[in-house]
């Protein structure tokens, strides 16, 4: 079978969403400045790095190890996850582009540090042009195994130094994300009482849960994990639902912290809560899918905005800035942008999601 062959079958057997119109980037926008395939036969390691844009500096963007329908599903998860890492860091003015890496989980049993070693030597071949960390799938032990092939890696504990797992910094921007739009959508001045579904207990999900928790939220949840859910029910006293209740579950605020596209034109006629702020990337299934929501009332914080807080921490890293106060006030200030995010959609009449994305792309220019 020639490889003619092979791609026409992958591209009948993926799922319309999941086909890119086009190998060098997203409908309507400029192509991605580099997008490197690397496959290294020995380790079983199949990985897309994509380089959104460096106008900023470095594309600077996790990994993701997951299970892709196909590798085109998998390329174009890499294409909208780096294009949504360019207006992350932009909006976060960071002085850094977008790029993403995703490596396709490998079948059956496999060497795990070989693998990650060889996707090192992939990044290391890039010459710094873009920058790893964690992501879906990916842990610090991965990023640290990754040291000896690459420098262009973060996210990595070190002894007496600030650095690590940055999913409790996602978090963090997430929880004042929603302290924000509590404040200015819903009209509260806590959270106490105020419900809010958590679609997702991974580790940020699970931070952010312990974050709102404390601030007197209520909880309903849900997660693949049966035991992560009986730990919610445990210690955070949360309602459990099922993954497919949860996105219409009735509360006040609706937190995606899965995978990305769970907000389409399925789900949103569904969605009860008021406020949507959650850590997924890639919410919105199309951008018209936030004009829905806005239609019905409902207040969509765009997720790389709201969810910018590792990718701050990790940075902060990169550059030897880190020092833990100074970190946790920078993400801090992501609630000051949802406020600023929502002065301009009353300002300017449209929806955050597209108000966002314009604030975003006119700072994807070299810093001064």
């Amino acid at each position: 079978m020639n490889a003619h062959t092979d791609l026409a079958r992958a591209i009948a057997a993926a799922p319309a969403s999941s086909i890119p119109s086009s190998l060098f980037g997203l409908p309507g926008q400029a192509p991605h400045e580099r997008v490197l395939l690397a496959a290294d036969e020995q380790t079983g390691l199949k990985a897309i790095l994509a380089v959104h844009s460096t106008a900023r500096g470095p594309a600077f963007g996790g990994c993701r190890f997951w299970t892709y329908d196909n590798e085109l599903a998998a390329l174009n998860d890499a294409l909208r996850l780096s294009q949504g890492m360019s207006l992350k860091n932009a909006l976060a003015d960071l002085p850094f582009g977008g790029g993403k890496a995703v490596i396709i989980k490998p079948a059956g049993n496999f060497d795990r540090p070989a693998l990650f070693a060889a996707f090192g030597r992939a990044v290391e071949s890039l010459q710094g042009a873009y920058i790893t960390a964690e992501d879906v799938g990916t842990t610090t032990a991965d990023m640290l195994g990754m040291q000896a092939q690459t420098q262009y890696v973060s996210g990595i504990p070190r002894a007496g130094a600030f650095g690590g797992d940055p999913s409790p910094k996602t978090a963090w921007g997430v929880f004042v994300s929603i302290q924000a739009g509590v404040r200015l959508h819903l009209g509260r001045e806590s959270l106490q009482g105020v419900r809010v579904a958590l679609q997702g207990l991974g580790a940020v999900g699970w931070h952010l849960a312990e974050f709102l928790h404390k601030a007197g939220a209520k909880l309903v949840v849900a997660d693949v994990d049966a035991a992560k859910v009986a730990r919610a029910q445990a210690e955070l006293g949360a309602q459990a639902v099922g993954v497919l209740e949860i996105l219409s579950a009735d509360v006040d605020v609706l937190a995606p912290c899965a995978l990305g596209a769970s907000l389409n034109t399925q789900t949103v006629p569904t969605i009860r809560a008021k406020l949507i702020a959650g850590a997924a990337n890639n919410q919105l299934a199309t951008v018209a899918d936030g004009d829905a929501l806005q239609q019905r009332g409902i207040c969509y914080l765009p997720d790389y905005l709201v969810n910018a807080g590792g990718i701050i921490s990790v940075a902060r890293e990169y550059r030897n800035e880190g020092e833990e106060t100074a970190v946790m006030a920078e993400v801090s200030r992501i609630g000051d942008r949802v406020a600023e995010l929502l002065d301009r959609v009353k300002s300017g009449g449209s929806t955050p999601a597209r108000v966002a994305d314009d604030w975003a792309r006119s700072k994807l220019v070299k810093p001064v």
